[in-house]
């Protein structure tokens, strides 16, 4: 313990990082300011209660990602999420759109012109979004002066709250500790903490809805996830590499033994965050489309908590697992630079032998990341709405008959302790102190852990 409050103090003893240090925490505490600046014209109070009486829903999840700032309906309330969206429909453009493929592979000057284009189809996704909620608001009465006025003023102010936060993520990333997206997610989740806190108190000593024995299990369900979350975070296959011996000029190089080590969830949170962010769509249509009996009953199926939203979601996580490790690791490459330098893997040949063993081991831990990370993700949809079997044409009858209530409505457990949540925290904090940490090695201090126990770096969204 004592080393870790010496490397804490080590932070603020380097300009630079100090500097970095108290510029993200800066840029958050604007971030957070936001959270209290409402939209103008809007009934703020009766939007509030509207979302309280939708926390199982598709609602509270959106209200999760945004911080709260959604059923407050403030400048910020659109939040990170259009710029998420618009990272997806670029990259997943990319496999198929030969320019932007091109663009990719040009390095830095590619990456930016990928950038600006992101940046502007956020702003296109934010309009739209802004139009929608404004829609819903206007149809719940919660406007004060409804009309034409109210739609433009709700567009611009939530437009430019998008842009703004934007920018905030970027500064985060470029001037401060990195990882600018995922802290402002990360921070807009734990300003719930405290209120989840309050809710389970009330919920065991004031309203006795809950026992001591519940709130024990409860705390243990959290722990044992953390747990798990930071085993697998850290879990990694270390395929082993032998580098040849060869004399270059009068010296003799390789001979060494080393190992290429392949995460198990190099994707991070990004897969989850992905498939939450899709999936909010077909959610945000429901809400304005009301007057379609076809359309409304074709979206419910897919509405969160059904057992087609589960199944949607658990494959988009799956597959966005697959696709980004397709995009920051490519088995031709390694297995090129591999031969290039004498490398080889004991009893395999060199070249696409090479190639083909590495992405077979890749498949098969990309497909248990992916499985570990849907496992954690549902855990909230199952506290909150359970798994709605009894909906399903086939066996709805005999689930509602035979399975219990709990299992199939749900615990109406808070959703900040939910898989998902506990999964954006754990991660973005174990990136985090990575960054610091590598600052601080780098400068030839110790890092808050021994270097046994260091904690290993992965991507994450920024």
């Amino acid at each position: 313990m004592g080393k870790f409050f010496e490397a804490f103090a080590n932070v603020f003893r380097i300009p630079d990082l100090r500097n970095r240090v108290l510029f993200t925490l800066a840029m958050l505490a604007v971030y957070r300011i936001g959270a209290h600046i409402p939209t103008p014209g809007v009934n703020t109070a009766e939007l509030q209660r509207l979302f309280e009486q939708a926390s199982g829903t598709a609602l509270g999840f959106l209200n999760l990602f945004s911080g709260g700032q959604l059923s407050k309906l403030t400048i910020f309330a659109l939040g990170i999420m259009p710029y998420i969206t618009a990272s997806i429909i670029l990259q997943l453009l990319t496999v198929v759109v030969p320019t932007l493929e091109k663009l990719q592979k040009e390095g830095e000057l590619g990456r930016r012109k990928i950038t600006q284009w992101t940046r502007y189809l956020t702003i296109i996704l934010a309009i739209a979004q802004s139009i929608a909620f404004s829609g819903v608001v206007q149809q719940s009465g919660l406007a004060y002066d409804p009309g034409i006025g109210f739609t433009l003023m709700t567009v611009i102010t939530l437009t430019t709250g998008t842009a703004f936060v934007m920018w905030l993520g970027e500064q985060i990333t470029e001037r401060g500790i990195g990882n600018g997206m995922s802290l402002i997610i990360f921070a807009g989740i734990v300003i719930g903490l405290p209120g989840a806190v309050q809710n389970l108190y009330e919920n065991v000593f004031v309203t006795g809805e809950w026992n001591i024995l519940q709130l024990v299990l409860i705390l243990l369900a959290m722990v044992a996830v953390v747990a798990f979350i930071v085993l697998v975070e850290r879990g990694e296959r270390r395929i082993p590499v032998q580098y040849a011996r060869r004399i270059v000029g009068r010296r003799m190089m390789g001979g060494q033994s080393t190992h290429l080590p392949l995460k198990v969830n190099s994707g991070g949170v990004i897969p989850v965050i992905f498939a939450s962010s899709i999936l909010s769509f077909p959610q945000t249509l429901s809400l304005i489309v009301k007057d379609s009996p076809y359309l409304t009953n074709l979206l419910s199926t897919i509405s969160y908590g059904e057992p087609l939203y589960e199944l949607l979601y658990i494959t988009g996580i799956v597959f966005f697992c697959f696709f980004y490790v397709s995009i920051i690791f490519n088995p031709n490459e390694v297995a090129d630079n591999m031969r290039k330098y004498g490398g080889f893997i004991p009893g395999i040949r060199s070249g696409k032998p090479t190639a083909d063993h590495i992405n077979n081991i890749l498949t098969k831990i990309t497909l248990v990341g992916g499985l570990y990370l849907a496992l954690i993700s549902i855990i909230p949809d199952f506290l909150i709405a359970g798994v709605k079997l009894h909906h399903l044409p086939l066996i709805g009858t005999w689930a509602d008959a035979n399975l219990p209530r709990w299992f199939l409505d749900g615990l109406n457990v808070n959703f900040y302790f939910g898989g998902t949540s506990l999964l954006i925290i754990v991660g973005v904090a174990m990136d985090t102190v990575n960054q610091i940490e590598a600052q601080l090695v780098m400068r030839h201090y110790e890092g808050f852990t021994p270097r046994a126990g260091r904690i290993k770096g992965r991507r994450s969204f920024a």
